[in-house]
């Protein structure tokens, strides 16, 4: 299913570790306290999404932070990863449903500030985003096969919601 999405929109899709934790989403995900998701429609997965728990980054929120091998958010202490909807799950409530359990699960673990880079090139993505109140905080260029730009945002898991109209 990502790799459908991938080759939608032009992505390299190769054998490089980047795709690792989706091939094994046990030992990246599961059981090391992390969680991941798929959504499924008449049987057939439709979307998935990653949330990864670490140690809160320095700094504060709406500013940057570089560790050893790239731009992070600061105050993080969660990331969003791998939110795919396939093109027969949008428009149906598929993506959203998906962010609402990734921000239920966050706020239960007791986490602050959730972390989200996003490729340029997703602006519906960022639309939704924005919908649960992420803020754009900087850019990057990703670690994927096609060095490909990103949005870094972050949502205050400790303030209401709000929907601006950012991108």
């Amino acid at each position: 299913m990502v790799q459908a999405v991938f080759e939608e929109y032009g992505f390299t899709w190769d054998d490089s570790e980047y795709f690792d934790d989706l091939y094994d989403l046990e030992s990246h995900y599961l059981n090391i306290g992390h969680r991941f998701w798929v959504a499924e429609l008449e049987g057939k997965v439709v979307g998935t999404v990653g949330l990864e728990f670490f140690d809160a980054l320095p700094g504060r929120i709406g500013d940057l932070f570089l560790d050893e091998t790239q731009t992070r958010t600061a105050s993080s202490d969660c990331s969003l990863g791998r939110l795919y909807v396939h093109p027969a799950g949008r428009r149906r409530g598929v993506g959203r449903l998906l962010m609402e359990q990734v921000l239920v699960e966050a706020r239960l673990q007791s986490r602050k500030c959730l972390e989200i880079w996003s490729d340029k090139r997703f602006a519906n993505a960022h639309r939704l985003y924005g919908k649960f109140g992420a803020m754009p905080v900087g850019d990057r260029i990703c670690d994927d096969p096609d060095s490909s730009p990103e949005w870094g945002l972050v949502i205050d898991l400790g303030t209401p919601l709000a929907s601006p109209d950012v991108y």
